[in-house]
């Protein structure tokens, strides 16, 4: 109806000047085809967006791909006791992402990874230390919700975050509060450490980690609204990238997403 309207205004516009030119048959043919592909156009579902912002200097993006293929610092959700073992997927799983970090940044050398953890982790001290009998599995210290290590050699940094709580079950459980706790000590770990270089990171909490209380497509707009709310206080980086995979990016309408960054945007130029 908007480009009917349009297209209406330039028609009669014309008809004034040339009212003999115009066969109104081949003109409202016309003018309905020209209506149909605008608002196709405008409808279909765009497979990535990108959104600059002048307030900081700064650019947000999201769509699908591969996070260890990007050339940029890497964000990786862990459970409080920054397990690792992928062995039968009893603690881990070796689809998730720390299953893939481990394979595919440490070569599936866990003793390696652990070393890293461990010297990352060594002024922080843990909350509690479970007994082998409760967990049978896996590490046994437990470190607070939204504890940060950092891993890696620049300009690839790996910033594991504990964003989760790992039952003796092995069950993984977040909120969104500690999810919320957890991306504020990620920007700060990352404004220290990351010398305003690219970050990526996978939408957090929409894993294993059982944080059922929002889907897809509202983790993505914390996740958002998190990053760009600390960096209105100071910079972070110049460049976010939230990678989704495909069965995300299916439930998520990136049109939606694009005009919730522009809003964000205020007063900045176009999305991309």
């Amino acid at each position: 109806m908007a480009a009917f309207g349009g297209v209406s205004a330039v028609v009669q516009f014309v008809g004034q000047l040339f009212p003999e030119a115009l066969d109104p048959a081949p003109v409202l043919g016309g003018s309905v085809l020209l209506c149909v592909a605008w608002a196709v156009a405008r409808s279909r579902q765009p497979s990535a967006v990108a959104q600059d912002f002048r307030r900081p200097n700064m650019t947000v993006s999201v769509g699908c791909g591969d996070l260890f293929e990007e050339r940029a610092h890497l964000v990786v959700g862990f459970s409080d006791t920054f397990d690792t073992d992928v062995h039968d997927g009893i603690v881990i799983s070796g689809s998730s992402v720390q299953g893939q970090l481990l394979h595919r940044r440490y070569h599936g050398d866990t003793v390696r990874l652990d070393s890293a953890l461990g010297a990352a982790l060594r002024d922080v001290t843990p909350l509690a230390r479970e007994t082998r009998e409760d967990k049978p599995h896996g590490k046994l210290d437990r470190y607070p919700v939204g504890t940060v290590a950092v891993l890696g050699t620049r300009p690839r940094l790996v910033f594991a975050v504990a964003y989760s709580r790992i039952g003796n079950d092995f069950v993984a459980r977040s909120s969104t509060e500690e999810l919320w706790l957890s991306l504020n000590r990620v920007w700060d770990a990352v404004h220290r450490y990351g010398q305003l270089d690219r970050v990526a990171l996978p939408l957090l909490g929409s894993g294993l980690s059982r944080l059922h209380g929002l889907d897809e497509e509202s983790l993505l707009r914390l996740i958002l609204l998190s990053f760009i709310t600390r960096s209105r206080e100071r910079v972070i980086c110049r460049e976010l990238r939230i990678v989704l995979r495909p069965a995300e990016a299916e439930r998520v309408d990136m049109t939606e997403v694009a005009a919730f960054l522009r809003v964000l945007a205020a007063d900045v130029g176009p999305t991309r």
